[in-house]
């Protein structure tokens, strides 16, 4: 205020409230409620821009030019309902708010008109609630924008890593394949070297050459193993129905060599006949019994594979007796070469359950490794059931 004690036009300014325009579409066929129903709207805290219409033609025509901020509709509209506006308003892609605004609405009919799509209602006699009802409406609405917003960009997240994640596979095939040839020079002529020149010259040379053969070998393996990786990501499922027991049996097969070494001994029973591709999940077989084998105790191996229903999906296991694995370093297995033991201790470069993982998880299931009682791993997998018929027991 100045010094007289009257207020500056500043202040007069800065003491008015900009009120929020917002744009309403009333559906109101009664004249005196359409009055009362604008009277108590310029009352509240928005700069209202209402139109007024009557009928569903009417009703649909401004849809169509106009859509409104909110939609305020009479339930009993003579020839129609204020809920058809739901339709229209869906019909037209106009996503707004629908406040129903009614002499008299019972609770079932409320509760009915909620489940339609109705974002809330006020009665005539109670048009005091209608701002409060008009402010939870829109906050509801703005919420739901910014749910879909995030949702949209999840998803545009979710396409750039399995986009970035197929680029890497690519790269990987490519350059695994590609690096195979110039490889295969190194490791030829180097080998070559160490047959004509071992012995021939001084110790340290004798080193040096066996130094190179031994990176020429392992750098071939481990692209032939980041190959096989690749392969695994790019290789169509091609489910078809699948005799698991028939798959163990030729995984079995394919390892006897290393078993007859060892005296392992596998065991398996009632697997069942499920929609998978059985080249892959051999693998998957092969691979885990194979590492049963390869990280065994003083014991014989012994290793039990089992599979049991459990709702929509099947629950495989792969028990040994082998050294076992502590729960800290269970999920780390997984992870493309990463190893727990020194290539003295064992051989390989630990892609094995990297491939294992990327199989099941492309037949929609997933895999954990989990220490065993009394010593020893189990691997647990899950496929989707479909349909399946129990076999007999196999050893």
């Amino acid at each position: 205020m100045n010094a007289t004690g009257t207020a500056t036009s500043a202040e007069l300014r800065g003491s008015k409230k900009v009120k929020r325009k917002l744009r309403v579409l009333l559906v109101e066929d009664n004249a005196d409620d359409r009055d009362l129903i604008l009277r108590e709207l310029r009352r509240g805290e928005f700069e209202i821009l209402s139109n007024v219409v009557q009928t569903a033609d009417e009703f649909r025509e401004h849809i169509r030019t106009d859509c409104p901020d909110l939609v305020l509709a009479d339930y009993n509209l003579g020839q129609w309902r204020g809920t058809e506006t739901l339709n229209i308003l869906r019909e037209e892609g106009c996503d707004v708010p629908l406040i129903l605004v009614s002499g008299s609405l019972g609770d079932v009919t409320a509760v009915e008109c909620i489940k339609q799509g109705v974002t809330d209602y006020v009665l005539k006699d109670s048009l005091a609630r209608l701002p409060v009802a008009m402010r939870g409406a829109l906050k509801e609405k703005e919420l739901a924008e910014e749910r879909k917003r995030a949702q949209i960009a999840l998803a545009q997240k979710v396409e750039e890593l399995a986009r970035s994640n197929r680029d890497l596979e690519q790269f990987a095939y490519v350059a695994s394949h590609d690096l195979q040839e110039p490889l295969r020079m190194v490791a030829a002529y180097t080998q070559l070297l160490a047959e004509r020149y071992q012995g021939k010259l001084d110790p340290q040379a004798d080193k040096y050459i066996n130094y190179a053969v031994d990176g020429a070998t392992r750098m071939q393996t481990l692209i032939q193993d980041l190959l096989a990786f690749s392969r695994a990501g790019r290789q169509e499922t091609g489910l078809k129905l699948t005799d698991f027991n028939e798959i163990v049996s030729q995984a079995v097969k394919n390892l006897q060599a290393a078993i007859q070494e060892s005296g392992a001994l596998v065991k398996y029973e009632h697997l069942p006949t499920i929609w998978a591709n059985a080249s892959q999940l051999q693998q998957v077989f092969q691979n885990l019994i194979g590492n049963a084998i390869k990280f065994r105790g003083p014991a014989t191996p012994a290793i039990q594979i089992a599979a049991q229903e459990e709702g929509p999906e099947w629950l495989f296991s792969v028990a040994d007796n082998g050294i076992g694995i502590s729960a800290e370093h269970s999920g780390n297995i997984f992870v493309i070469f990463k190893r727990l033991h020194t290539r003295q201790e064992y051989p390989g470069n630990g892609i094995g359950l990297a491939i294992c993982k990327k199989i099941i998880e492309r037949h929609r299931g997933q895999i954990e490794a989990l220490p065993r009682d009394g010593g020893g791993t189990i691997f647990r997998f899950t496929l989707p059931a479909g349909k399946s018929t129990e076999k007999q027991e196999t050893e």
